[in-house]
């Protein structure tokens, strides 16, 4: 487990950070409805060549929970900006993943934000996406965060193993399960959800072009979260549509293919 021992304050909510590692600057950016946990396999490695900075989104794993909080996109980009501006950090790299991609992707166009480099897998970045599940949570929030215990840990124990193509293993689906459970963890997770709106990506996939850095894009082609094809039309607008594709990963590549997410970080070309 990777430790977060350090805390920063952001706009009254409590984040929850760490670091590991020498060398150039390297931010790792999870998505939903995971947390930093989910670079526990991969921030070791990539800690052998780069400093490598981790965080749990406003809201999320051990950042701080509360009702009435704010976890949408709106606010993630700017969380991001001023951990830069914490960090000292001026163009470090990137790698991001799922609400992480958009966060990354908002804080560039709307905080001007730059990056000596983005590798970028499964983003939530281009229209449609959520699916009826979310809309669904939208609608009936309430009813959802009062859910028996019992019943609301069935429901995202199978919601987490949708995200992969392997049957996730115990140590993962507990690892995972573990902030969204109790009396803080339960409503927060209905709560980043039905917060999840797509005008939070129509904002900016209007300015998608080539970014002024270079950028590597992943995706897991049995992803069912957020199909190939989004990745495709993102590659069109980013990279020129070049595309790795992952075979026999699904959206949570970090647990079908770590190793293949670490291969493109220290195979490409630095």
């Amino acid at each position: 487990m990777l430790t977060l021992s350090d805390r920063y304050t952001h706009n009254g909510n409590a984040v929850a950070w760490g670091r590991l590692g020498s060398g150039p600057p390297l931010v790792l950016v999870h998505g939903t409805p995971f947390s930093s946990q989910v670079w526990r396999k991969i921030a070791p490695l990539l800690a052998e060549r780069w400093t490598v900075y981790f965080f749990d989104l406003i809201g999320y794993g051990q950042s701080e929970q509360r009702e009435g909080q704010d976890v949408s996109l709106a606010v993630q980009n700017g969380l991001l900006a001023a951990l830069f501006n914490h960090w000292g950090l001026e163009r470090p790299e990137l790698l991001c993943h799922d609400f992480g991609g958009a966060t990354v992707l908002r804080a560039y166009y709307l905080n001007n934000l730059r990056y000596k480099r983005m590798t970028i897998f499964d983003p939530v970045a281009v229209a449609p996406w959520g699916s009826p599940f979310v809309a669904h949570v939208r609608q009936y929030e309430a009813a959802f965060a009062g859910l028996p215990g019992y019943a609301h840990e069935a429901l995202l124990r199978s919601y987490l193993q949708s995200a992969a193509h392997r049957q996730l293993t115990e140590d993962a689906l507990q690892t995972y399960m573990a902030p969204w459970l109790g009396d803080a963890g339960q409503p927060a997770f209905y709560r980043q959800i039905a917060q999840m709106d797509q005008k939070y990506t129509d904002e900016i996939e209007s300015r998608y072009a080539t970014l002024d850095c270079p950028v590597t894009l992943l995706w897991g082609e049995k992803d069912e979260w957020i199909p190939l094809d989004r990745g495709e039309k993102l590659a069109s607008l980013l990279t020129g549509g070049k595309i790795k594709v992952i075979p026999d990963a699904g959206h949570l590549v970090q647990e079908d293919a770590p190793e293949a997410i670490v291969a493109a970080m220290f195979q490409r070309e630095c």
